[in-house]
């Protein structure tokens, strides 16, 4: 349990009660003080990714998953005593609360089909295109080639970043603003990242010694050199 949990119990609840399926539910607390889950069954999008987990079909499944997340939260009223984890986030005001940390492991496929999400506890306010642009990063992805999972590298990330947007069904205004956000997503996560690094340790800690931060820099470069091919596929 942390600070958040609360929140993200809340944040649960509500997804189960209008009837969102791809989430895992809450089923109490045990006498340790540890949070009880739903198991949701299918398997992570593990690394090495599988063929599956990359191709087209996927990605427009998984925009379908986000878009029926989003819509589905908007409606949520956080407690008036919530607590959030921090992070990166974009300048524009909250829409609703993102899941925020869309990685492949984070996604639960059935079949070859993303079909839920599961960890929520980087789950915070933020917008909608601010949470579709941090799964874009790894699943596009938006990263330096020499950090992508190997099944990854010679894609077509300008088209996969249309096919998202269309599928997600986002508006010529969320597409100027896809590039300009990953750009500030960059630069806002190297920070966080270090000073979660330097301050709780741990994991984080160990993702940082393991080059976390120059991954985060050379995706960022790589942006900036195929910003124009990647703009003319948004637009």
């Amino acid at each position: 349990m942390s600070a958040s949990s609360p929140a993200v119990h809340a944040l649960l609840g509500h997804l189960e009660a209008v009837g969102f399926e791809g989430a895992p539910r809450v089923l109490g607390i045990d006498d340790q003080g540890r949070q009880i889950l739903s198991y949701v069954p299918g398997r992570a999008a593990t690394r090495p990714l599988p063929a599956y987990a990359v191709g087209d079909e996927a990605l427009v499944d998984l925009a379908v998953l986000v878009r029926r997340f989003h819509d589905a939260v908007r409606s949520f009223a956080p407690p008036p005593d919530a607590r959030w984890e921090g992070g990166s986030a974009d300048d524009a005001a909250p829409e609703l609360i993102g899941h925020c940390d869309i990685t492949p492991e984070n996604v639960i496929f059935r079949g070859k089909r993303p079909w839920a999400l599961i960890d929520f506890d980087m789950a915070r306010p933020t917008t909608r295109l601010f949470d579709a642009v941090t799964a874009l990063r790894h699943w596009a992805p938006i990263a330096d080639p020499i950090d992508r999972d190997p099944l990854q590298r010679d894609l077509d990330v300008g088209a996969r970043l249309r096919l998202f947007c269309d599928a997600y069904g986002f508006e010529a205004r969320d597409r100027r603003r896809l590039l300009e956000l990953s750009r500030l997503r960059f630069d806002r996560s190297y920070v966080a990242m270090r000073s979660r690094a330097l301050t709780n340790g741990g994991g984080w800690a160990r993702m940082w010694e393991d080059g976390a931060g120059e991954r985060i820099r050379r995706a960022s470069a790589w942006l900036d050199t195929h910003w124009d091919e990647l703009d003319a596929h948004l637009h």
